[in-house]
């Protein structure tokens, strides 16, 4: 039998994009989460805090509506540790906040739009985590 898995994440991925495309069409910004998140909390973004919010609510909204279509069982292959779940989420926000972008950002929409920033911040994230993953999963074994 052929494997499939792989179909889900082009789908993911094409609705990522279709979204990136449709935000800049409709706003003439780049549909970087982080930013969009970022501009709330720290009050850059509040002229724009419906769009920002509405964004917000459909990225928790769509996903619980589509549940029942696609209730297949994934896995994950997540940890258990909880404090290492913690961990890696704070990590991701601050390295969101140090390439000035998130994956969203640089990656969907720089490397689309041909961004030297984008192409360059892609590169070094994906580096920083495959280096994490060989660290702490096989060298350290704590994922």
């Amino acid at each position: 039998m052929i494997e499939t898995d792989w179909i889900w994440g082009l789908i993911g991925g094409l609705m990522i994009g279709a979204a990136a495309a449709v935000y800049l069409l409709g706003n003439g910004r780049v549909m970087g989460a982080s930013g969009i998140i970022g501009g709330l909390v720290d009050r850059s973004g509040l002229s724009t805090w419906a769009e920002r919010v509405a964004f917000l609510a459909a990225l928790v909204v769509v996903p619980a509506l589509m549940l029942p279509l696609f209730s297949t069982e994934v896995s994950t292959n997540i940890t258990p540790n909880l404090a290492v779940v913690v961990a890696a989420g704070l990590l991701v926000g601050v390295g969101t906040r140090l390439a000035n972008g998130c994956t969203s950002g640089h990656g969907v929409c720089g490397i689309s739009r041909f961004s030297l920033r984008g192409i360059v911040a892609t590169v070094f994230y994906l580096l920083a985590g495959g280096i994490v993953m060989v660290l702490f999963r096989h060298l350290l074994g704590v994922i």
